[in-house]
């Protein structure tokens, strides 16, 4: 199986820390999440192989999360984790978008093996096409639309697209926006974060006749829902 980048979204610190330890021995980069909150915001801010998320969760629940990431276009491949595994539960989870789930307890190769099958499907599956009012964003063929009208971007003002896109509606922090494109911490990175997001409105606002991009004095960026 290849190295995958994992998610844990486990409030219990025991099953947590041993998740992330079994999943890190098996060869995998996993990340621990311990509310709904948390989880949510780490899975929109990263791009990660598959998410494992519990249920039961401080805050908003796993189904919530879980709700609200596909709502944003996110279609990371998860697998629910359930103390009941009743059928009404598993059928909710199912309609939330998850890809599969597994009843507590449950063994470490189970897992592995999931967590592969649900990988090799996502892989087989197109990319979704991201849209955000009159932009389209053709994750498969790397593709812009506003409109009937190609926009042609760099690599790096398509990623920002992207992740302002995958958020639409909501604002999107600079802090946000490094960790995407660069895997780094933002500190120093403010102005170069500018200059791309200057450019990207440029190319749009070309083809439009209001601004698809807004800034949010203080906090960041947003692209418009609707």
């Amino acid at each position: 199986m290849v190295r995958l980048n994992l998610l844990v979204v486990e409030d219990d610190p025991v099953i947590g820390k041993s998740l992330k330890q079994g999943l890190t021995e098996a060869g995998h980069d996993c990340a621990l999440a311990k509310t709904g909150d948390e989880g949510l915001s780490e899975a929109g801010s990263q791009q990660y192989d598959a998410l494992i998320l519990d249920i039961l969760l401080p805050g908003k629940s796993g189904l919530q999360v879980l709700e609200e990431l596909r709502q944003r276009g996110i279609r990371t491949p998860t697998i629910l984790l359930t103390a009941l595994g009743s059928v009404e539960e598993r059928v909710a989870g199912l309609k939330a978008g998850a890809d599969d789930y597994l009843v507590k307890p449950f063994a470490l190769p189970e897992l592995l093996a999931r967590l592969e099958a649900v990988c090799r499907r996502a892989s087989s599956r197109p990319a979704p096409v991201l849209e955000a009012g009159i932009l389209k964003l053709d994750l498969t063929n790397r593709r812009v639309t506003a409109g009937a009208k190609e926009v042609d971007l760099s690599p790096t003002e398509f990623s920002l697209l992207e992740m302002l896109m995958r958020h639409a509606g909501q604002v999107v922090t600079r802090k946000m926006l490094c960790e995407h494109l660069w895997k780094s911490d933002w500190e120093g990175a403010t102005n170069v974060i500018e200059v791309h997001v200057n450019r990207l409105r440029n190319k749009l606002d070309k083809l439009t006749s209001e601004p698809l991009i807004d800034t949010v004095r203080g906090r960041g960026y947003a692209v418009r829902a609707n």
